[in-house]
Formats: C-alpha cells, structure tokens, sequence
C-alpha cells in the first residue's frame, strides 16, 4: 500500500535538487550549458555532413572538389569546437559539484555536532555505515542534478533534429523514432533491476567499509584470539558479495547501453531498406542518408538520460532519506539547505569559547532525571545530585546501574525524558551545547583518539600553548610516558591511539580534558586500567589543583578521597553523602565496598 510519505517522496527529491542547483548558481548554469552544448552540437556536424555528401554527388568536379574541402574544413573546426568545449566542461564543472558535495556533507556533520538531539540516536549501527552516507549517499544527490543539463541538452537535440528529419522525409524518420521507442521500453524495465542491485551494492560496499575498519582497530585483540585466518575469510566472504552485487550492477547497466546500440543499428537498417528506393529517383540523397545515419546514433541519447535520470530520482529520494535520518527530526530539506563551503580559501578559525562570570561554577544541581534505553529499558530513574565548587563527587555502583547513562544524561549526549539540570541555579535548557569547555569537559569510558600526534590529539582545535600541554599531560600523570616516546607530544598514536596501552589512552583523554581548564571535570572510570600508584598520584594530583570533578568510579583510591559519594543502584539513588556515612546507611555501598577491597588486594600480591 503506498502512503502519503511515500508519494511525496519523489517531489522531496525534486525540491532538493533545485536547491541544490540554486548553490552557486553562476557556477551551475556555466558548467551546465557548456554540457548541454555538447549534446547539441552533433545537429550541426550532421548538416555538415549531408552538405559534404551533397556537394561530392554535383556533377562537375571542380566546383564540387573546393566545396568539398571548405565543408570538410568546417567540420573539423566543428568536431574541434566541440572538444574545447568539453575541455571546457571538464574546467568549470568540478568547481561547483565538489562545493555541493562539500556544503551538504558539512550540514551532516554540523548537526551531528553542534544540535541539540544527541547524536547517538541519529546515527548508523556501524561507523562503515555512516562513511557510506558521506561518501555515496551525498554523491547520488549531486548525480541527480548532474544529469539535468544531459537531459536539457539532450532534449534541445531532439527537437532540432526531428524537425530537420521530418522536412526531409517523415517516414524514415517514424522508422528512426520506433525503436528509439523500444529502447525507452527496455530502459524503464532493466532499471528497476538496476536499482535494487545499486542498493544492494551500496550496502554491501558499507558492509565492507566497516569490517575493515574493525579489523584494523582491533587487530591485537584478533591476534591474541588467533582469529587472523577467521577474520580473513570473513572479509574475503564480504567483498565476494560486494562483488556479486557489483557486476549484477554492471550487467543491468550493460544491457541498457546494448539496448541503445542495437536500436541504433535497426534505425539504420529500417532507413536503408526505406530510402533505397527514393535513392534511385534522388528523392533521398546520399546526403540525408548521411544525416540521418548521423543522427539515429544521438537520438538514443535522450531516452538513455531520461531513464537514467528517473533511476537517480530514486536514488536521490533513498540517500536523502539515509541522510535526512542523520539530522533532528529526519529532516531531509535541511540536508541541502545552503551553507558555505571553503574549498579554495580557508574557512574562519573556530570561535574558542572564552570563559565569563556565568561559566565559573559555584553549583552544579540535577533533579528528577530520568532516561532509558530503548532497546533495554534500562537507565535512570528520578536521579538528583548536587556538586559544589572544589568537591570530588563520586558516582558508584553495580555494572548496569546506570552510571555512565546519568553522565551521557547530564550533558546532553543522551536524551533524557524527565529531569532538570541548573548551573548556578539557572536551568540549563541545552546541555549538549551549554556543558562544554570552558563549562565542562568529559572524558568517555572508552575514548578516541584521531589518527594523529599527541600534541594535535590534545589540543584538538583548542589554542593551547606548549606550557598548557605540558601542565595538563603532568596532571594526568603522563608526562613520563611522553618523555619515552620517540617524538614526544609529536608521535602518532596510530588509528584511534593504538599505539598506547589502555592507561596511557585514558590519560591523554584526560589530558586532553584538562588543557581545556574546564570549571567541572567528568570523568567516567578514568582509573580502571592504571595501577595502585599511577592512579594515587592522579587523584592527588587533581586534588591539588582543585579542579571540580564529577566522577564515574569503583575505585578505592577515587572513594576516599570523594567529598561525596553518589550510589547507583538500578537506576536510583540509595545512597548519597561522605563516605563514612554512605558506609555506614548503605547496604549496597557496604556490598561494594567488600568486592572491590577484594578485588584490589589480589591486584597488589
């Protein structure tokens, strides 16, 4: 059954491709004409033509001779022209399909960025997936507009050769037109198969695209598991049907261009077999046998882009909504709404947020908040907590107890459902875009590193001085690891940081954190892969530099030195307060507090 969204589909298509031609229009109607020009231009070469077979057929050789040549002058200059104008094409064309490409991609990642909706609810299940809507997705809208100018071009074509051919003999050009027909026919059929084996091949490609990555960031794990040759054979299986749906592709797009020429050739049998007999009374000329011969191979043209224009429509319609689905509200018209693109001047530095009277933090208050997974159900209900200025409030408890969902909740990375976050006591209405350095900075249970020095990794768009870095790389407790390192800050880390164990990971995520001098630090777990010494030395140096710090943590070493301790328990608060209180009211603390005392005991023998 065909719905309301699906039937408006298509016109969503069609509106966003004008808008995509209106961007930098100067730029499309330049490039755009010089293409159509080329579809137009063979009108002319085959007049050409049919003058140059006239002339040679006039008796008297002389005259006919220099005609000849003069006409054979002109369509050299003719082809010529045709080739500068697609050397033409080929200049001014890329200036404004790479912009689009440019400005509707930045409109994707500016939403995942910078929106209110977290992002984690907008994007792919695999980061393969999301690199295929960036890459192909956004291609397949450009194609769409794209092939506009081949069908304007096309479709001028038509209309001067079809009346050029009609005056000359309407018959022949009825049998010239017929399997053009057929072709149209054939086209509409064979690309509905084409464009399930095009679906299907981008969805393997992105299939293919993730594997790879996952492969390459979890190579040791793959090692050590002695997975190699399973891996291998894994990947080997996904490019084998990234292949199958690839030449099914091909195959379908093969028999469109088949369906073209051997239409091509019936129209030159049926104007033979027509004209021979008009040919013996020189009602038919050698030279219009040339023109239309001439001309039967570019009318196929037209119902060749026309199909292929209808095939990327529906493209066009699927990526956008692949998109679409990646920003607030799936809104597929904000994909292509217009926004600058730097392609040939840099673009402006970025706004370095500087910190004022109502950034410095005094109090940070939760109230009610509340969020689940969709998938489980699991999350936080109704929790409330409060961290002063200077405090260490420790956020503990159970696997699954929603910790790391209150933090996610707190600062906007999550959706909540309930709930009321007040910095200084005023509500914070947007914590995605309001609790960011200078405010706060946070540091994930397993953070990401880019593929790039420490020093660039720390930094990361942050104007930070050599004397920021190095203060914050020794309160994460890292600046002897750095010393080690054969570059120093300016080492790779290697494809999200694998070259550095998981401690030293987690540490320069909090350097990181740290060369942002953010009023409240959020940390989620940063001690679980150090040592007993590295991490006293982290808290106590934190300590020392009185930064405020809201803390996901088991640790011992990071509970007792906790101002307060917030305990989880299925989502709830059942304990809140100074360790020993919490120790001492807290069955679930008390419980906890025995496992990890366990835990950290064997760690030391």
């Amino acid at each position: 059954m065909t719905t309301a969204g699906s039937r408006g589909a298509p016109a969503r298509a069609w509106r966003a491709g004008l808008n995509v031609a209106r961007y930098r229009p100067r730029r499309y109607l330049l490039g755009g004409s010089l293409w159509s020009t080329l579809h137009v231009v063979p009108v002319l070469t085959g007049l050409v033509l049919k003058a140059l077979f006239d002339r040679l057929t006039v008796d008297g050789d002389d005259v006919a001779l220099a005609g000849a040549l003069g006409l054979v002058a002109l369509y050299v200059a003719t082809v010529a022209g045709r080739s500068l104008v697609w050397w033409s094409a080929m200049v001014a064309w890329p200036a404004w399909w790479h912009s689009v490409l440019a400005y509707m991609r930045g409109n994707v990642l500016r939403s995942l960025l910078c929106d209110r909706e977290p992002p984690v609810t907008r994007l792919p299940g695999t980061p393969g997936e999301a690199v295929a809507r960036f890459r192909d997705d956004a291609e397949d809208v450009v194609w769409f507009v794209d092939i506009w100018v081949d069908v304007a071009g096309g479709v001028v074509f038509t209309g001067i050769a079809l009346w050029v051919m009609l005056a000359i003999d309407p018959v022949v050009t009825l049998m010239v037109v017929l399997p053009m027909v057929a072709v149209v026919i054939g086209t509409r059929v064979l690309s509905q198969r084409l464009r399930r084996s095009h679906a299907d091949s981008r969805s393997s490609g992105a299939s293919v695209t993730s594997l790879v990555g996952e492969l390459v960031g979890g190579a040791l794990a793959l090692k050590v598991a002695g997975a190699e040759r399973a891996a291998m054979a894994r990947l080997r299986q996904a490019n084998a049907a990234r292949g199958d749906h690839a030449v099914r592709a091909e195959v379908f797009l093969g028999l469109i261009e088949v369906c073209s020429m051997t239409a091509i050739e019936v129209s030159i049998g049926l104007v033979l077999l027509l004209s021979a007999p008009d040919m013996r009374t020189g009602e038919f000329t050698v030279g219009d046998l040339a023109l239309f011969t001439a001309y039967a191979g570019w009318l196929t043209g037209l119902p060749r882009w026309m199909g292929r224009m209808l095939a990327r429509q529906r493209h066009a319609t699927v990526a956008l909504g692949r998109l679409g689905r990646m920003l607030p509200g799936a809104d597929s018209e904000a994909v292509v709404a217009h926004s600058p693109a730097y392609l040939r001047t840099p673009p402006p530095p970025a706004p370095t947020p500087a910190a004022g009277d109502d950034d410095r933090l005094a109090v940070l208050a939760v109230e009610g908040l509340t969020a689940h997974h969709p998938s489980s159900g699991r999350g936080i209900d109704g929790v409330s907590l409060e961290v002063a200025r200077g405090e260490l409030a420790v956020v503990t408890g159970a696997v699954g107890s929603g910790k790391t969902t209150l933090l996610r909740t707190l600062l906007g990375l999550f959706p909540g459902e309930a709930g009321t976050v007040r910095w200084n006591g005023t509500v914070v209405e947007d914590p995605g875009s309001v609790l960011v350095p200078p405010r706060c900075a946070y540091v994930a249970q397993a953070p990401r590193l880019l593929s790039a020095s420490l020093a660039e990794n720390l930094a990361l768009g942050w104007p930070a001085t050599e004397t920021d870095i190095a203060a914050a790389l020794r309160l994460a407790t890292l600046e002897g690891d750095v010393d080690e390192l054969p570059d120093g800050t300016a080492t790779l880390v290697g494809p999200r940081g694998t070259r550095l164990s998981g401690g030293q990971l987690l540490r320069a995520a909090a350097a990181r954190a740290l060369v942002r001098r953010p009023e409240l630090l959020v940390l989620d777990d940063l001690s679980s892969a150090l040592d007993v010494e590295t991490e006293e030395r982290l808290w106590s140096r934190i300590a020392a530099a009185d930064v405020t710090c809201l803390v996901v943590s088991h640790r011992l070493a990071a509970l007792r030195r906790a101002h307060r301790v917030i305990v989880l328990d299925h989502g709830q608060v059942v304990g809140d307060g100074p360790l020993d209180a919490v120790l001492r009211d807290c069955a679930e603390m008390r419980r906890l507090w025995r496992e990890e005392s366990l835990v950290e005991a064997e760690e030391v023998v």
